[in-house]
């Protein structure tokens, strides 16, 4: 794949921190640069195709009411809680 060059603007303290990280990895800026950018790119890619499955599900009557949503968050809220017996030590 053909490489392309690409200028952008960051604080110092950004640059200073990304040598850093660089200088850790024992690599050089681009090849930090271009992790984050790839790691940057698939996180969005994921959450776009969460985003585009749930709205297929909605289409698709696949989903829960806001009211039993409600009403299920309600039952567990006032549910008495479980007591946890515990062993005496000897």
């Amino acid at each position: 794949m053909q490489q392309k060059t690409v200028t952008f603007r960051a604080s110092g303290d950004k640059i200073k921190a990304l040598d850093a990280l660089a200088e850790l990895q024992q690599r050089d800026r681009s090849f930090v640069l271009n992790e984050a950018v790839d790691q940057y790119l698939s996180l969005n890619e994921y959450h776009i195709a969460v985003i585009k499955e749930g709205i297929r599900q909605d289409n698709a009557g696949e989903h829960v009411s806001h009211e039993d949503v409600g009403k299920l968050v309600s039952s567990l809220i006032n549910r008495p809680a479980k007591r946890t017996r515990t062993k005496a030590r000897a």
